[in-house]
């Protein structure tokens, strides 16, 4: 990627403007059509969503896009639809044991509607927001309940795979265990134990930070800074570490970029969140400047990796070590071009990292790190230009999708191919979406000045 240093927020205010115009639309035309014995869109085929049964992990994102259409526009009708579609859907996922999603489905919608009572943008209802609000202490609780134990001092919240696996993805849907626990909240375990929300969101982060971040150095000497593996498991009967894993990348020795996104996101939010700790809270857990300086490695090390294998718009391919990737040399300086013939591109790992920048260098700038938080902010706001633009913008009223080219399972052969085409391209998935108008609503608020939304507030 190239940062481009001369983009600003406000600069990419008339863009944003077009955004939410066309996103409205879609957003109406998915509910309207959508048929809820299908289950929950997941991704596009042919311009039009459709479900794929794995997990039930985004029915949040479908109705998070609408909470945040009326966050940007101020239109009623998607407040509307938004909480009416969480009171009424979303319940199943606040009690879902099956998943390590919860931070996914409901932060996105019960977190929203929450954070908008409390920033006075809808009326103040004293239920209504224990209703968010309890929502999110069990789903914070049930996900942390999710838990194995390593011999390595901590433990995680283990995928849907089952016990022996930890996927990176989990460090974005973590916070939903900080938002917990801020609200008093904590999981009631056998003999009535009382197990703190904070301790396992420090554990988990540390043991992903330990065992899928790569950081060339002692363990990882042979390999690159930065690289992110899917999944890793371990043996369940003495906790040890077995071996680097992925299910939707294309080796455990190369990155799937999505993945990686999780990861840059995940910590860079989680470092806003711990600078608002007293040390004394996180003594029982760990020194606070070595959790902090654990999270920041494992933030800047994933930040660079982007940034070095990434096309100069930020836009990565699907997995960096994917079959048709070495043809194309180096990319950093090249614009991307996601209907080539040799490998897809991912818009939705780019639109979840753009994110990931942005608070980063926030975070950055606020310690006093003036280059690296001015980096990461260019590198988001030259993501956030691309996803505002064709061949990504999705312009089209037909096509349900928000921002296009974005990739679901490669390896299971899951994503649409277009006729005439040879991998896939041209769809857009709900994750992307809703990342998509997650860090445009970021920006269009910086450019008016208006308050910055973090999960822990």
């Amino acid at each position: 990627m190239k940062p481009n240093h001369r983009l600003t927020a406000k600069k990419l205010l008339p863009a944003i403007a077009r955004f939410t115009g066309l996103t409205g639309q879609k957003i109406l035309d998915l509910d309207k059509k959508w048929n809820l014995d299908h289950g929950t869109p997941v991704f596009t085929q042919k311009g039009r969503y459709t479900t794929r049964g794995w997990t039930e992990w985004t029915q949040g994102f479908q109705y998070g896009c609408a909470i945040l259409q009326y966050d940007m526009t101020d239109d009623e009708r998607f407040l509307t639809l938004g909480r009416d579609r969480t009171v009424e859907l979303m319940a199943p996922h606040v009690s879902h044991i099956g998943v390590h999603d919860h931070g996914f489905n409901n932060l996105s919608t019960y977190g929203n509607l929450r954070r908008l009572m409390l920033e006075g943008r809808i009326p103040h209802d004293a239920r209504e927001l224990d209703f968010y609000e309890l929502a999110i202490k069990l789903s914070g609780a049930i996900q942390a309940a999710r838990w194995t134990e390593t011999a390595y001092g901590t433990g995680f919240i283990h995928s849907f795979n089952g016990p022996h696996s930890l996927f990176s993805d989990t460090m974005r849907s973590l916070r939903i265990l900080g938002t917990a626990h801020q609200l008093g909240h904590v999981l009631m375990g056998e003999g009535d134990k009382a197990i703190n929300l904070l301790g396992r969101l420090i554990e988990h982060a540390t043991t992903n930070a330990r065992f899928n971040v790569y950081y060339g150095e002692g363990r990882d000497t042979w390999d690159t800074p930065g690289r992110v593996v899917h999944e890793s498991i371990f043996n369940t009967n003495d906790g040890q570490y077995r071996c680097a894993s992925t299910q939707q990348g294309y080796t455990p020795f190369s990155t799937w970029t999505r993945g990686l996104s999780w990861v840059l996101t995940g910590y860079a939010e989680e470092l806003e969140y711990f600078t608002t700790l007293s040390a004394s809270e996180l003594k029982p857990f760990g020194n606070k400047s070595a959790l902090i300086k654990m999270m920041e490695k494992a933030a800047i090390a994933t930040a660079e990796f982007h940034i070095e294998n990434s096309f100069a718009d930020g836009i990565p391919f699907w997995d960096t070590g994917a079959p048709g990737v070495a043809s194309f040399g180096k990319i950093t300086n090249k614009p991307s071009d996601p209907y080539n013939d040799i490998e897809p591109l991912d818009s939705s790992a780019a639109a979840i990292s753009a994110q990931g920048y942005l608070r980063l260098g926030n975070y950055l700038l606020s310690k006093g790190d003036k280059k690296k938080g001015a980096r990461y902010r260019a590198a988001a706001f030259t993501i956030a230009k691309a996803l505002l633009a064709e061949p990504y913008l999705s312009t089209d009223p037909k096509h349900q999708g928000i921002t296009l080219h974005a990739i679901y399972h490669r390896p299971n052969n899951w994503d649409y191919i277009p006729k005439g085409r040879k991998i896939p391209c041209g769809e857009s998935a709900m994750w992307g979406d809703y990342h998509t108008m997650e860090l445009m609503s970021l920006i269009q608020r910086e450019a008016a000045g208006k308050p910055y939304p973090q999960f822990f507030v």
